[in-house]
């Protein structure tokens, strides 16, 4: 699947410093510890309508992860999925009278301009679940041969327990996990199912639904077997960062985790499970479902400028659930108009303390307010005539765009 073109990354003066991350798994703040090449999943777009803000803080913060490794000296070897076949995207097709297919290709287009326009830098590897097939039905039928597999009325269920660490992702117990299954796409009360929490990893095929033919007979995969295919195919195991949302903390990393640690008989299956936090609006989480959405693309449209959106998102520390308002995007247009102002300058403050303030933020858990107050900070002192460092501004404008992502 195409990508969207990657941006030009200025260099900082100096060497970033080494990245600390929460991890869901061990509930603490540990440092990342790639090797010289840093391995990242973020899970995807199910592509049936348009970016909203929700997506963009989780891939604006994942972003910025990509590029404190950079600055640190690492290549990145950065992996997403598109989940272009699931049933919320058949569920709209039905809905609209479309081709499921046409609104899969023309949504994950549109979040391909949304994501270049914010300046994201695009995956290695961008991978459609349809063109993962073939080897979603490899790695099901290893996970037969492992007696990891049962059917049940001709789909196939993945044994959960099989994997002695299931449950290490999300800590969750199983009366939680249960309830959360039920809601997010899971069948815990099937009949014939072993044990509620078991998850499909391959359907058979349904009357009027797409198809594909492979060993394991018509049908398509389930959702998070998809992933567990992906990442082993272009990562491997032990990846150093898994990432989504917190919403994905279960099922759909906790179970793709368990297929692959099964799989490969070897734990973990990454060293850090990074999940960013729930963007609301109008009293409640954003959501396709409940139809309370912020579109990256109607910003745009509506003539805001990217950097201003993206300086909207990293406002907020990625941990933390907060809620989209107009104040907010009002606020970065004028934080933007600032900094422009300032790096248009001749001279300015010194700018080797601020980018030690920024990358020292950035190091420590991602705390992208700090980042942004370190630039605030340099960027009034040099509009108070403060400072006659005439490398200054261009040092400021190039750590703006390489760590943040603000192309000023």
């Amino acid at each position: 699947m195409k990508s969207w073109p990657g941006p030009q990354i200025p260099v900082v003066p100096g060497t970033g410093q080494q990245l600390h991350l929460y991890d869901t798994a061990s509930g603490t703040v540990r440092p990342t510890e790639p090797g010289p090449t840093a391995r990242m999943y973020v899970c995807g777009i199910t592509p049936y309508d348009a970016t909203h803000m929700g997506h963009a803080f989780t891939y604006v913060t994942f972003d910025v992860i990509n590029r404190v490794w950079r600055d640190a000296r690492h290549d990145v070897h950065y992996v997403q999925n598109v989940t272009d076949i699931d049933d919320p995207l058949l569920e709209r097709a039905v809905q609209t009278g479309q081709d499921w297919r046409e609104i899969a290709d023309r949504e994950t287009a549109l979040f391909r301009e949304d994501m270049a326009a914010l300046n994201v830098i695009p995956p290695q590897d961008y991978i459609g679940a349809v063109e993962s097939i073939p080897s979603v039905a490899e790695y099901v039928q290893e996970l037969q041969s492992l007696g990891a597999v049962y059917s049940v009325d001709s789909d196939l269920y993945f044994r959960v327990r099989r994997d002695p660490d299931f449950g290490a992702v999300a800590n969750l117990d199983d009366a939680a996990m249960l309830a959360i299954f039920a809601e997010r796409g899971g069948d815990p009360d099937r009949p014939g199912k072993e044990d509620p929490l078991d998850c499909l990893v391959w359907q058979s095929a349904r009357p009027d639904e797409p198809a594909w033919d492979t060993p394991l007979g018509h049908g398509r995969p389930g959702w998070h077997i998809e992933c567990a295919a992906i990442a082993l195919d272009h990562l491997g195991m032990t990846i150093d960062v898994q990432g989504g949302g917190t919403d994905l903390a279960f099922p759909h990393h906790e179970m793709s985790a368990s297929e692959a640690q099964v799989l490969r008989g070897a734990y973990p299956f990454a060293r850090h499970y990074v999940h960013s936090a729930m963007v609301g609006w109008q009293g409640h989480k954003m959501s396709k479902s409940r139809g309370n959405l912020v579109f990256v693309s109607a910003l745009r449209h509506a003539d805001v400028d990217p950097m201003a959106i993206r300086l909207a998102l990293l406002a907020h520390h990625y941990r933390t659930d907060w809620a989209w308002t107009e104040q907010g995007m009002e606020g970065a247009v004028g934080r933007l108009a600032l900094w422009r102002a300032a790096v248009a300058g001749t001279s300015g403050p010194d700018a080797a303390p601020v980018i030690e303030r920024v990358r020292g933020a950035l190091a420590d858990d991602l705390r992208t307010p700090a980042a942004l107050d370190a630039i605030d900070g340099w960027a009034m002192a040099q509009q108070a005539a403060s400072g006659d460092d005439a490398e200054a501004p261009a040092q400021i404008a190039a750590l703006a765009d390489a760590l943040l992502g603000v192309r000023l």
